[in-house]
């Protein structure tokens, strides 16, 4: 029996309001996550990727759209339920900074969110410190560190105390906004491995929202590729290398370093301008930029279509990519 989705997101927009006219960060994206699965999501800087994140959480809010935990509509929520629902809806931020305060201990940051959510369940001490030590084992802090600043602490350590928080209330639902980006190599593969291994062990839901497309690979079941505030590729991540069909798509997959001297890399190369998010005009947004466009790719916008059992893409010439 399959799982049922534990995220829904139905036709979310996140609009900013600027004094050129209306930024399109999240345009129109449709899509869902089954327990205990990770759902990748690529593409550059400016995407509409965090923003997304936020907007399911409702840590910003949507123009319109609807997003569903647990068959529950978080949209219309009032600030009591989503206190309730904040327990199982968490988040991971890039910079540990963005979650972390500098004048708490490692100790009082994990400990927040359960004073914040569950007082009444921590009247004794001890209880918490218990808590917030069984956290620290989770994630891979040493107990040593209970009373250590983060300012005194590397990126990996303080992106630990990140995930504890997370993981401090026991969610179901983790939005994970680039958590390795601003880590060294070395160390991002210990963060990655250590969220597989809490996936696992506590059957947790990810949105894995990242740029670095050999970190997704491995990582997620399914992949969305955004690309100005919209969807234009999804299926499942062995689909997506096996065989890309947007364009864009395409171009990002090329530029994947080969770790090895003797494969030649062939990289496609993406020339002309970024078509403005403030009041798109209709049809493809990468249209500038694809070396494959023709006048019907902007005469209309250019809707999902569905080449295959779950893979979908927004390009008018898919049939030509297919493998």
């Amino acid at each position: 029996m399959e799982n049922s989705p534990i995220i829904r997101v139905e036709n979310l927009k996140k609009y900013f309001q600027t004094s050129s006219g209306s930024l399109h960060a999240v345009d129109d994206i449709s899509f869902s996550i089954e327990k205990g699965q990770t759902l990748g999501v690529v593409g550059e800087s400016g995407c509409g990727k965090s923003t997304l994140g936020r907007t399911i959480l409702r840590l910003q809010e949507p123009t319109s759209g609807k997003v569903y935990f647990n068959n529950i509509d978080v949209t219309a929520c009032n600030r009591t339920q989503m206190k309730a629902i904040r327990e199982s809806m968490q988040m991971i931020f890039q910079d540990p900074f963005a979650s972390i305060n500098p004048r708490m201990t490692v100790s009082q940051s994990i400990a927040e969110p359960l004073l914040i959510q569950k007082k009444g369940e921590y009247k004794n001490k001890e209880a918490l410190n218990q808590s917030v030590r069984e956290i620290m084992d989770k994630v891979g802090l040493a107990q040593r560190l209970v009373n250590t600043y983060p300012h005194e602490l590397d990126g990996g350590r303080r992106q630990r105390i990140g995930i504890g928080r997370a993981l401090a209330l026991h969610p179901q639902f983790i939005v994970c906004d680039e958590p390795v980006s601003a880590l060294d190599v070395s160390i991002q593969a210990q963060i990655l491995n250590l969220m597989q291994d809490i996936q696992e062990e506590m059957g947790l839901t990810y949105l894995f929202i990242t740029h670095d497309l050999s970190v997704v690979k491995h990582l997620s079941n399914h992949i969305m590729v955004m690309y100005l505030g919209q969807m234009v590729e999804y299926c499942e991540s062995k689909q997506l290398f096996r065989n890309p069909v947007h364009p864009y798509t395409r171009a990002l997959l090329s530029s994947i370093p080969i770790p090895d001297p003797k494969i030649k890399m062939h990289s496609i190369p993406l020339s002309g301008e970024l078509s403005s998010p403030i009041n798109p005009k209709p049809g493809c947004r990468f249209a500038k930029r694809c070396p494959y466009a023709t006048d019907d790719c902007i005469s209309a916008d250019i809707p999902l279509s569905t080449i295959e059992p779950g893979h979908m893409v927004a390009c008018i010439k898919s049939n030509t990519f297919r493998a």
